[in-house]
């Protein structure tokens, strides 16, 4: 529509007004200012009919609620009689205001008010003797009539006011449809002067009216465009008016708020939005009197982080507009909130990876040394009982040194794993009598698996290891014993489960659950369960590592581990491990039966840059039966293995080696000139150059410190694979040059 266009129609209209008004005006001024009057007076007598009949049914309801109470005696029937006792004196107050003109209608107020006042003392001196004497008092009184003609008298005198300003009314109205018609008939001359020249206007405005349909329709189609493009973001947007009230939004504003569908329509109060937020488990928004001094500059946007109860964070910006109104723009930030939660445990993870293998290889060292030598002083002296259990307990202390700094590696998932396919089903069971024997009599120990269950991919000892250490915690949780599940089943974590738990990778899993009808975790404990050193124990009871053990193994096997728990009612843990895709491998059965160590007569080329591990190595392989060649490095190794390399069988070396030459290195130069040739890597803490992604790489021995003298008799044995060969008479250490400490 052009402004030229929209001037011309002004213009008409424009006159059109004036005309109507230059012509009725003059005319209908006097007859509007009395028509006015009619109306204020006919008002007038609807105000003073409705309040005589007010006070016509306050008389009545004032005596129904006094004959209910008479009869029932119940105190709730005198609501009504109260009521309308109160109100009486209000509306005989009203009634001599609106009648301040009539003086009859004045004189029959003033006649009607000593009646009204006998019947309601009637009323009270009724109500007071059915509570004071009882129902035959109180029926007395009633029946005296005394208040039936009261409440006559007051009805006739309410009849004839009622009349009289009806008919007052009726002159009234009368006076006022004669003015009203008079306005009717100007109005009407007036009207039709104005439709001709409205009708010029029209056509004026038609053609302006095909103009403006085809700018709606760009219009309609921009709308749709920005209400689309609204709806397409990932953030909620609400947009408020000046007063508070809402006026556009898009679907993630309501999804993230949570809010019930009806309550999002144009108009609703932001109080209310306040209020239902303000729900427990929900975000709080800010108050109406933080919107209004909350910012701290003018037009300043204001942001703030909110929690809902399904962990859910939200960002939230309340950013004013220059009509005083404000935009709500919320944003959900659970996965900037899981992603920097998953940083800070790899950055956890790597201090103490860090620190646990600056101190792995060292410490591990010293116990094998203590360890090694216990073990060998111990085969010596058999004979005398006091020393034997002295060295258990010493060999026991030192153990459990190498099982803390093993569980540190674990949480800080360094320790080097062998994964393999495992049949849960057939490993399991096996388990479950030790559990009993372990956890006790008063710990009932159920099992229970599912048909076709998935092999899964993991460790098979460390796996042995995790579920002990669960049923070992959930023992704890029942002193006074209780029941112990281990569940199997097939799990697959979809992308709903993973959006969730941000460090989930979908997929199948085999789950392993573990629960206890114990004391149960709160929420904030069941948060900090994995935490290494993180105990609920009483001090002496545990060290706070097992269940951290558990979370390493299962993050470094590539599964997923997730407690539930609520005081009272118990734990679950579940590991979930990823699917095997390959065969299962043979697992060897538990026997309790001692089995003779293995001898040999091989020769072991031992590389250890520790002079003490090295001494105690060869001492034990010695023992054993074999031929030991010993170097102090690799380039050392190098060079004896250059001296004797027809009779080497096994190379023994240690991961961790001073110099050029590492253990992998050296193991590769031997392997390159004599591939027949066994390589058993020992280490306290392993690097990367024979664990990659926490596993082993394939075919590679590995051989942990401290290990004692049945465990390396036993892996020799095995890669040499022979269990039992003939030993000779006597040390049989070739030492080729002195020793030199390392």
């Amino acid at each position: 529509m052009t402004k030229h266009l929209v001037a011309r129609a002004n213009v008409l209209i424009l006159a059109v007004l004036l005309a109507i008004l230059a012509l009725v005006g003059a005319m209908t001024w006097e007859r509007l200012n009395a028509s006015r009057d009619a109306r204020q007076w006919s008002q007038h007598s609807y105000d003073v009919l409705g309040t005589l009949k007010d006070l016509a049914i306050a008389l009545r309801d004032a005596e129904t609620g006094q004959r209910g109470y008479v009869l029932t005696g119940k105190d709730e029937y005198l609501a009504p009689y109260d009521a309308a006792r109160d109100s009486i004196g209000v509306l005989q107050g009203e009634m001599q205001k609106l009648t301040a003109d009539n003086p009859v209608q004045q004189q029959r107020l003033r006649d009607l008010a000593p009646v009204i006042q006998h019947k309601l003392e009637e009323l009270a001196q009724t109500v007071q003797a059915r509570r004071d004497s009882g129902l035959e008092t109180a029926l007395r009184i009633v029946n005296s009539d005394a208040g039936k003609a009261y409440m006559r008298d007051a009805e006739t005198s309410l009849a004839a006011m009622l009349a009289d300003e009806e008919k007052l009314l009726a002159e009234r109205v009368a006076q006022n449809d004669a003015r009203a018609g008079w306005v009717r008939w100007m109005v009407i001359g007036g009207s039709g002067l104005a439709i001709l020249i409205l009708l010029a206007a029209a056509r004026l405005l038609n053609q302006a009216w095909s103009r403006s349909h085809k700018a709606e329709i760009t219009h309609g189609d921009l709308v749709l465009r920005l209400r689309t493009t609204l709806d397409s973001l990932s953030q909620g947007v609400g947009v408020f008016g000046p007063d508070q009230k809402l006026k556009n939004w898009n679907h993630c504003f309501q999804v993230l708020l949570d809010l019930p569908k009806a309550m999002v329509r144009p108009g609703t109060t932001y109080a209310a939005f306040v209020e239902h937020t303000a729900e427990p488990g929900r975000p709080a928004l800010e108050t109406e009197d933080q919107v209004r001094h909350g910012s701290q500059r003018p037009g300043e946007a204001v942001t703030y982080e909110r929690e809902r109860a399904d962990s859910h964070h939200l960002e939230i910006r309340r950013t004013p507009m220059p009509d005083g109104g404000f935009v709500l723009t919320l944003s959900d930030m659970t996965k900037r909130v899981q992603a920097e939660g998953v940083l800070r445990e790899a950055q956890k993870m790597q201090a103490i990876g860090q620190l646990t293998g600056g101190i792995a290889h060292d410490f591990n060292n010293l116990l094998q040394v203590i360890v090694g030598n216990l073990e060998f002083v111990r085969a010596k002296i058999s004979d005398d009982p006091k020393l034997q259990q002295r060295i258990e307990r010493a060999a026991w202390a030192a153990q459990r040194g190498a099982t803390l700094t093993g569980q540190l590696l674990a949480f800080a998932r360094k320790q080097p794993l062998a994964p393999a396919a495992i049949d849960l089903a057939a490993t399991m069971p096996d388990l479950v009598p030790l559990l009993r024997r372990t956890l006790g009599e008063h710990i009932d120990v159920r099992y229970v698996e599912t048909a076709g269950l998935w092999p899964a991919m993991a460790d098979p000892a460390q796996l042995e290891s995790a579920v002990l250490n669960l049923a070992l915690n959930a023992r704890d949780a029942m002193p006074g014993g209780g029941r112990l599940t281990i569940e199997l089943g097939n799990k697959v974590l979809d992308e709903a489960y993973a959006s969730d738990n941000i460090e989930v990778t979908p997929g199948d899993y085999a789950m392993v659950a573990v629960s206890d009808t114990g004391h149960g975790m709160t929420r904030e404990v069941v948060a900090r369960v994995f935490e290494p050193f993180f105990t609920t124990k009483p001090d002496g009871k545990g060290t706070g590592l097992g269940l951290a053990m558990v979370f390493g193994f299962v993050k470094q096997s590539g599964g997923h581990v997730k407690v539930y728990s609520e005081p009272g009612q118990g734990t679950t843990v579940k590991i979930y491990l990823p699917r095997a895709m390959k065969a299962v491998e043979a697992v060897a059965t538990r026997t309790s039966a001692p089995i003779d160590l293995p001898r040999g007569s091989a020769t072991v080329l031992v590389v250890e840059d520790e002079a003490a591990v090295r001494e105690i190595a060869c001492a034990i392989l010695s023992d054993l039966g074999y031929r030991v060649l010993e170097a102090a490095d690799g380039e050392e190794g190098l060079r004896m293995f250059g001296l004797h390399a027809s009779k080497v069988d096994l190379l023994l070396t240690d991961v961790v080696l001073p110099g050029k030459v590492r253990g992998r290195d050296l193991s590769e130069s031997i392997a390159a000139i004599r591939p027949e040739v066994k390589v058993i890597f020992m280490s306290g803490y392993t690097e990367n150059s024979i664990v990659h992604h926490g596993r082993l790489d394939d075919g590679v021995h590995l051989i942990g410190k401290p290990f004692k003298r049945e465990q390396l008799a036993r892996k020799v044995a095995e890669v040499l694979g022979s269990s039992a060969k003939s030993a000779n008479d006597g040390p049989n250490v070739v030492e080729l040059r002195p020793r030199r400490d390392a």
